[in-house]
């Protein structure tokens, strides 16, 4: 949804403002008119394309003094709803149109199936919208508000047309605020407000939803401000918001230092725990791929995320990896170098975060093995700074070397003074190089023959022994810096070997953990190599198939591009990689590969997971139904054939009682295939499904009627109240009368099975209550098991179908079927239906059309 001007058009984009209530009944509605008034107030040309009052007094007049357009209504199976009328909103065309409802589904008959949809179109029309949604309604939470609540939401909207609002405002209500309000009849009509209270609205499911509020906005809040300080070039970190970022180095210090850190983290509610461990080039002394595994995952336990950057400048690589993400603090352990260590190498990685640290605090945690290191390895690959010192030393130290031996000159041999120039050779390369001890070999060789071989202070040799040790110090001074610095050089290309390979084994480790991989790979991919971001590409057609973006734009900076298979391509856009770094980002895009293929034959599997569960069905049908086929046409084949036999009189008593049998078996063996049937076609996706508005009185008076015993004791409560269902009026009989034989069948002699309804929000709850024993919680999901009969041990009463049919019907009409205790004992069968009626209560386009219910 574009927000600037087209180019070639004077038309300019709507502006969308979304009021996202917490919960149902916190007065999103109330705000948005009252938005409005004020808008009308300063002079805007405000209409209300849509409005839902819900029978709610005081919205209902701030209505008054606004222009409300007329709605159009349409017909569907047989009921009246009304919808907003787009084209005339288009064609009065205002400054500002009020829809309510984003998430509603709009009855068949217009352009949109969604009212998301028709905002859009009145956006790109360059109308300003000002609409409301609910939290629950986000299609990104809607299996965890199901979870919390219990209850499905069918109603649902993208997150990214709610994310790319213009403005978005947080309508709140703390939880005893709302069920105060809905207390006094500030939301619902009296009659539901217990039954409200009682499910949707519980003090727990209010905070749940609340928090999800809060953190949906603050997340979307947090996604503004990057984006702004990307568009305006801010590089300093803004303290928004505690993010500690704690630097891993694999050493045994690794556990004290994330335990400081996760504190630190917790003292600020809603603190970030990340950590990061640098695998650089030269290596990591003390590095342990053990340690680092056990640090990642009790990182993980903590409720932080553990990253994994590249870099040969590990100060560097930390700040930036902490500002790359706005961390506001980061947790180092001291040094564990010693003394002698820290004098030969200079400021260690603490010292020289903590100087170049700017805005970011840093936090130096002590710990027992402080101080307790080995010396520093000198063997890698040296960086500019080391490269410059020793070509310093090599021109001072056979100095200094040559003043310290003149003073004992009269007590050393010449012997004595090669072998010390030669170490000092050997020292220079440990530190500086070949380069470094070449030009300390040449030195120390002029500084020799000049101070220390006859004739002293001249150039020449008089002896012959002295010119072959000359030459042989050079020779061995040369030899000994070359053989330093390749191995320095092997060293150097082992320790970069092990940083990559610790690097991909974080990642497959991060990749085989998490349930999406392809984000995950793009994500690390971009953290481990410090990108603004990582895209994939379809090479054929550009469009992108997955991305990761970091703190910048991702506009600017050096393109990276690698293969991934055939027809995919990895793009990254940041710094320029060098070849090394690019070797690795291979094996990176190998990983990808791997994941798209996984998802193919995901899809693959998912394709014909349904025909191998048709399958299992017809096998078990027909393992099955052979002795409950059987029986009933035994018993009615045998009635009729005793009444048709020329041999024996029956009485009119006992012909009554034979055709009694044989039509009970028929009705059993009915109700058999037709369960049969319905399963089969159901777990087929083959059963098409016919919604309409259903009376629950009238359908459960039917469903009594097929009963076998239709003087059942069977009392209904609050039926005649409740408003009609969306769903399919014989497959719903087939529903009620099901659960309703169960209940009979394990009801307490003498007591009646209740069935109550009750509506709350756009929901009706239809109880079924026995009396029986009741069923214990790990047994309530195997009651909805084909061909279970919890308890039986025969089968002469079915095939156990009936609930596991019922609850199938039930969510192919999209409500749920679940099992609760009753009360004092017993069972209740809780049945959940969309319903249709009371304008006030419900969205009318929860109507669905003629669909097949696929399982």
């Amino acid at each position: 949804m574009a927000r600037d001007l087209t180019p070639g058009t004077a038309t300019r984009s709507g502006r969308l403002r979304v009021y996202l209530g917490s919960a149902p009944g916190v007065g999103k509605t109330y705000r948005m008119l009252d938005e409005a008034r004020r808008r009308q107030e300063r002079g805007a040309d405000v209409v209300v394309g849509y409005i839902e009052t819900h029978g709610r007094q005081h919205t209902r007049r701030m209505l008054e003094g606004l222009e409300v357009l007329p709605r159009v209504h349409r017909s569907y199976r047989g009921a009246e709803f009304e919808e907003m009328d787009l084209d005339a909103v288009l064609a009065r065309r205002p400054s500002v149109v009020l829809v309510d409802e984003l998430a509603h589904t709009n009855i068949p008959g217009g352009r949109h199936a969604k009212r998301w949809q028709d905002v859009e179109e009145l956006l790109a029309a360059g109308i300003d919208v000002i609409t409301t949604v609910n939290i629950q309604h986000l299609e990104s939470l809607n299996d965890v508000v199901r979870k919390i609540t219990g209850i499905p939401q069918r109603e649902t909207v993208p997150d990214e047309v709610v994310r790319r609002a213009d403005q978005i405002e947080l309508v709140d209500m703390a939880p005893q605020a709302l069920r105060r309000r809905m207390a006094h009849g500030n939301v619902y009509k009296a009659e539901k407000v217990d039954a409200a209270l009682s499910n949707y609205f519980r003090v727990g499911n209010l905070t749940a939803l609340r928090e999800l509020a809060l953190l949906w906005v603050a997340g979307r809040v947090d996604e503004g401000l990057r984006d702004y300080r990307a568009d305006h070039h801010i590089d300093r970190v803004w303290e928004t918001r505690e993010r500690v970022v704690v630097a891993l180095t694999g050493g045994p210090e690794g556990e004290t230092i994330i335990r400081r850190a996760a504190r630190i983290a917790d003292r600020t509610a809603g603190g970030d725990l990340l950590a990061v461990h640098v695998s650089r080039s030269d290596g990591l002394a003390g590095a342990s791929s053990g340690a680092l595994a056990q640090q990642r995952q009790l990182v993980e336990a903590l409720g932080g995320s553990y990253h994994v950057v590249v870099g040969d400048d590990v100060p560097t690589a930390l700040l930036a990896f902490a500002r790359a993400h706005d961390a506001t603090q980061l947790v180092l352990g001291t040094s564990r170098r010693g003394r002698i260590s820290r004098f030969l190498t200079g400021p260690g990685t603490g010292q020289t975060t903590v100087d170049a640290s700017e805005d970011i605090d840093v936090h130096m945690v002590t710990h027992e093995f402080t101080g307790r290191g080995k010396l520093p390895s000198l063997g890698r690959r040296h960086s500019k700074r080391r490269t410059i010192a020793g070509f310093a030393s090599g021109l001072i130290a056979p100095a200094l070397l040559t003043a310290v031996l003149s003073q004992f000159h009269a007590r050393l041999n010449l012997t004595t003074d090669a072998l010390i120039f030669q170490l000092g050779v050997v020292a220079v390369a440990l530190l500086g190089g070949a380069v470094s001890a070449v030009v300390a070999a040449v030195i120390a060789s002029v500084l020799l023959n000049y101070f220390f071989i006859p004739p002293v202070h001249t150039l020449t040799i008089d002896e012959t022994n002295n010119i072959v040790a000359l030459l042989v110090f050079a020779t061995v001074a040369l030899t000994v810096s070359t053989v330093v610095d390749h191995a320095g050089k092997l060293t150097s290309r082992a320790a970069r070997a092990t940083a990559e390979a610790e690097t991909l084994s974080t990642l497959a480790g991060s990749v085989l953990r998490g349930a999406d991989a392809l984000p995950a790979l793009l994500e690390k991919s971009r953290t481990a190599f410090g990108m603004d971001s990582v895209a994939l590409l379809d090479s054929l057609t550009g469009e992108t198939i997955a991305r990761s973006d970091g703190s910048g734009d991702g506009t600017a900076g050096e393109v990276t591009e690698v293969a991934v298979g055939e027809r995919s391509v990895l793009v990254l856009t940041g710094r320029r990689l060098p070849a090394a770094d690019q070797r690795v980002l291979t094996a990176f895009a190998a990983h990808v590969a791997a994941a798209l293929e996984r998802d193919r034959l995901a899809v693959v599997a998912a394709e014909v997971e349904p025909i191998k569960a048709a399958d299992r069905m017809r096998t078990a049908l027909l393992a099955a139904v052979s002795h409950d086929l059987r029986t009933p046409l035994a018993a009615a084949r045998a009635s009729v054939g005793s009444l048709r036999s020329p041999d024996v009189e029956f009485s009119p008593e006992d012909q009554a009682e034979l055709l009694a049998t044989a039509d009970e078996s028929l009705v059993k063996l009915t109700r058999l295939v037709d369960n049969l049937l319905d399963m089969s076609r159901l777990q087929a996706g083959a059963l098409t499904l016919h919604l309409a508005p259903t009376s629950l009185e009238e359908i459960l008076v039917r469903a009594m009627d097929s009963l076998s015993d239709p003087q059942a004791p069977i009392q209904p409560l609050d039926l005649d109240t409740a408003p009609p269902v969306l769903a399919d009026p014989p497959l719903l009989e087939r529903v009620l009368a099901n659960v309703i034989t169960n209940a009979l069948r394990h009801n307490a002699p003498g007591a009646p099975v209740l069935v109550t309804a009750s509506h709350h929000a756009d929901l009706v709850e239809v109880r079924v209550i026995d009396r029986g024993p009741g069923i214990a919680p790990e047994d309530r999901d195997r009651v909805f098991l084909p061909f279970q009969r919890l308890g039986d041990t025969d089968n002469t009463t079915g095939v156990g179908l009936g609930l596991a049919l019922s609850r199938g019907l039930a969510e192919a009409m999209g409500g749920s079927l679940e099992v609760e205790d009753t009360p004092g004992g017993g069972t209740t069968m809780l049945l959940t239906l969309p319903a249709v009626s009371e304008p006030q209560m419900v969205e009318p386009g929860t109507a669905r059309p003629e669909r097949s219910a696929v399982q």
